[in-house]
C-alpha cells in the first residue's frame, strides 16, 4: 500500500514497471522499468529499438505484453481518463478525407463532450499556437509537410493535457517552424508539463531535453541528464578541445600523462582536440599547467558531450540511423 507522499509522487509521474512487449516473436521493448518525471524527456535510438512502442504504450493503443503502467495515476486500462490527460502527436498522417486544419481540431474536441463554443475557442487557440489560422479553412490534404506536422500538434494538444507525447514532432519543419516548435516544447516544459519527444534532430534535441532514455534493440540502456549519462561511461575516453596560444606546448606536456590517450592540433594552430580517460585529471593537470608555464587559455569544452556520442559509446557502434 502505497503512503499518500508515495501516491502524490506517483501521479506526477509516468511510470513503467518491468514492461514488455512482444509482436509475437518479434520484440518492442523488454523488461522496461521508468519513473518520468514532468519536462521534456527525449527518447534516442535507431530505427526499430522501440521508440514508437513506448510511445504507443503511454498512450494506450497497445498494451503491454508482461508489466505494468501507470500516466499521472491513471492506467491505460481506464482509457477515457487517460485520453483526457495525454496528446499524442504520431509519427505518420492519417486525416479523414476532405477536413479542413478547423474540422481537424474540432471533430477531435467534439469526442471530449466540448459545446460548440468551447470547441470554437480551442481549435482556434490551438491553430493560432502553431500558426494555422490563415490555412485552418484550407483541406489538410493540400498542406504542405510542415502544415501538417503542425496540425497534428494543434490537434494532440487543443484538450489542453498535461503529458504531451510526440514522436518526430519535427520532422518537415522549416528552420524557422522549428526554432517555433522547440519553444513551444520548452515553454510546456517548464510550466511543468511532460513533454515526450522522439527525434533524428540531436543537436536539437539535445539542446532542450531535461533528460533522456536512450533505446537500443528494445532495451533501455541508459537515463537521466546526458551530462550525468555521459559521466558514466568511465570505459571510454571522453574528447575534450582546449583553445590556446601555445598547443603544441601543452600537447607536450600532456602526453607525459597516462590518462591522455590522444592529442590533436587544430588546423587552425590555436586549438588542441585530446582524448582522455580521466577528464577530472585533466581539469586539475590544466590548472597547474596555466599557473606554472603562464599558458593562456582561452576555451576549455567537452567535444563529445552529446546525446549522439553518448548513444554510439553505450551500444559500442554505430546502432544504424539515429
Amino acid at each position: 500500500m502505497s503512503t499518500t507522499s508515495e501516491q502524490t509522487r506517483d501521479n506526477n509521474l509516468i511510470t513503467l514497471a518491468n514492461v514488455s512487449r512482444f509482436y509475437g516473436e518479434v520484440l518492442g521493448i523488454n523488461k522496461v522499468s521508468l519513473a518520468i518525471p514532468p519536462g521534456i524527456t527525449s527518447l534516442v535510438g535507431p530505427n526499430g529499438s522501440g521508440k514508437t512502442t513506448l510511445m504507443n504504450l503511454m498512450t494506450g493503443l497497445i498494451r503491454p505484453t508482461q508489466g505494468e503502467i501507470t500516466v499521472l495515476g491513471i492506467s491505460p486500462e481506464d482509457p477515457e481518463h487517460l485520453c483526457r490527460a495525454v496528446g499524442y502527436c504520431a509519427q505518420f498522417d492519417t486525416y479523414p478525407k476532405g477536413l479542413t486544419g478547423y474540422q481537424f481540431v474540432y471533430s477531435f474536441l467534439r469526442m471530449f463532450g466540448y459545446t460548440h463554443e468551447e470547441c470554437d475557442h480551442r481549435t482556434m487557440k490551438s491553430l493560432e499556437t502553431v500558426g494555422l489560422v490563415d490555412a485552418r479553412n484550407r483541406p489538410v490534404a493540400a498542406y504542405s509537410k510542415g502544415m501538417r506536422q503542425r496540425a497534428k500538434l494543434a490537434q494532440a494538444t487543443a484538450h489542453d493535457p498535461q503529458v504531451v507525447i510526440l514522436d518526430e514532432p519535427l520532422n518537415g519543419l522549416d528552420p524557422l517552424a522549428r526554432a517555433e516548435a522547440i519553444a513551444l516544447f520548452e515553454h510546456w516544459g517548464k510550466r511543468g508539463r511532460h513533454v515526450i519527444i522522439s527525434s533524428h534532430i540531436l543537436h536539437e534535441v539535445d539542446r532542450i531535453s531535461d533528460q533522456v532514455i536512450l533505446l537500443s534493440q528494445g532495451y533501455v540502456v541508459a537515463e537521466g541528464q546526458i551530462q550525468n549519462v555521459r559521466g558514466e561511461v568511465k570505459d571510454q575516453p571522453m574528447q575534450i578541445l582546449v583553445r590556446c596560444n601555445h598547443p603544441s606546448q601543452l600537447a607536450a606536456q600532456l602526453f607525459q600523462q597516462n590518462h591522455v590517450v590522444e592529442a590533436k592540433l587544430h588546423t587552425d594552430g590555436r586549438g588542441l582536440l585530446l582524448r582522455t580517460t580521466d577528464a577530472d585529471g585533466f581539469y586539475l593537470l590544466l590548472n597547474r599547467i596555466v599557473i606554472d608555464s603562464g599558458l593562456e587559455v582561452e576555451s576549455v569544452a567537452p567535444a563529445d558531450d552529446d546525446v549522439n556520442s553518448v548513444y554510439q559509446y553505450l551500444i559500442g557502434g554505430d546502432g544504424g540511423t539515429i
